[in-house]
């Protein structure tokens, strides 16, 4: 069996990280889980995550930086309502993720630790500067954005994309843009 780098080790134990944090959160998911599921021990986590929250703030992070990746990568070329269709679209695309979801509402669920919401805190900031830097939007219309973004959120948790019933597909179809892009 071939021995793992630093880093594919890494990006396994928060793959394996993301998925636990995904179903138990920030609280109800233990270190000893991971590790075990990695194949190595308690402490070889810690040694390079330094703690288990460390471990859920690099979680954390790597959600938003995905985030922030995706509105760059949506937007390329575009500007004003354009970039900001297209970084919705993405972000809708995302949230249609279970893993990608629960990480971002566990994120903001365990922002009573403060360590954790500066991380939240930043990663919320790095999203609303790449929206206003891909669309050029002022400040109002970027609250909007991010406004139908926790909509979206809560949307996706209640799997309202499945639910047979008019207020879920009222709820679910596209809104005109003229709503939230000033």
């Amino acid at each position: 069996m071939e021995r793992m780098t630093g880093d594919e080790r890494r990006k396994q134990i928060l793959q394996i990280a993301s998925e636990e944090f995904s179903h138990g959160g920030y609280y109800g998911t233990s270190v000893e889980t991971i590790a075990r599921k990695a194949g190595i021990s308690q402490p070889y986590v810690f040694r390079i995550f330094d703690t288990k929250k460390g471990l859920f703030i690099s979680v954390v992070q790597n959600s938003f930086n995905l985030v922030v990746a995706s509105f760059d990568q949506s937007a390329e070329g575009l500007t004003g309502v354009d970039a900001l269709v297209a970084m919705g679209d993405r972000y809708r695309s995302l949230v249609r993720d279970r893993l990608f979801l629960l990480i971002q509402l566990h994120g903001f669920a365990a922002s009573d630790d403060p360590d954790i919401r500066a991380a939240v805190q930043t990663g919320f900031g790095r999203m609303w500067n790449a929206i206003q830097k891909n669309s050029g939007a002022d400040d109002v219309t970027v609250k909007r954005f991010l406004a139908l973004g926790m909509m979206l959120n809560d949307m996706a948790a209640m799997d309202l994309w499945n639910l047979d019933e008019p207020w879920a597909k009222a709820c679910v179809a596209s809104l005109p843009v003229e709503s939230w892009a000033g």
